[in-house]
């Protein structure tokens, strides 16, 4: 019973504190990058409409790896793009269109009817979506960004793990001091 019971304090332990560096590791790299964060090179980007459902759905967090050149895209390839207003957009090329040493795509959200209005850009092309989605992580991201988000995904497990911890001494304590006991009884016998 001790044995599960240390075993159960240990679990708990490491999952608070992986859960408060995972909080920290969140909120620091999505105000670093002013937006989404980046991990090993790929960059996380919050799916904020349906346009690409069911690829992915509205929520999802997608990794998207950052592309070299992207004149050797091609038809079928899910790219993340910069409009001319720029906003962030990620659909599918529908189209590859070369006109001499210019490259543009035309891009469609496997969700929409039509076609976008605009070819994109090949410089216009921030990457390539990796096959990497997370379903409603995005929704959390974006609360994470938020003042609000931020406060509390750092203080609400640091907390838990503080007092977790001072649950943990207190018990230790307890069991010392009634040990403490144990052996002066036997001496006094």
């Amino acid at each position: 019973m001790k044995l599960t019971i240390k075993i159960l304090n240990g679990l708990i332990t490491t999952v608070l504190a992986i859960t408060l560096l995972s909080m920290i590791f969140i909120v620091i790299s999505s105000k670093a990058a002013g937006g989404e964060p980046s991990f090993f090179g790929y960059q996380i980007k919050t799916v904020l409409s349906g346009s690409m459902e069911p690829t992915f759905k509205t929520g999802s967090v997608i990794a998207v790896k950052p592309i070299e050149d992207a004149m050797n895209l091609k038809k079928s390839d899910v790219i993340t793009y910069l409009k001319q207003d720029q906003s962030i957009v990620t659909h599918r090329i529908v189209e590859v269109i070369k006109n001499g040493d210019q490259v543009m795509y035309q891009t469609k959200g496997d969700n929409n009817k039509a076609v976008d209005t605009q070819p994109v850009l090949a410089q216009n092309v921030m990457g390539k979506y990796s096959n990497f989605t997370i379903p409603y992580l995005g929704y959390f991201i974006d609360f994470a960004k938020s003042n609000k988000g931020t406060a509390l995904l750092l203080i609400i497990p640091g907390v838990l793990l503080l007092i977790y911890s001072a649950i943990s001494i207190l018990k230790a304590l307890k069991e010392l001091d009634k040990m403490n006991k144990n052996s002066g009884v036997e001496k006094a016998v």
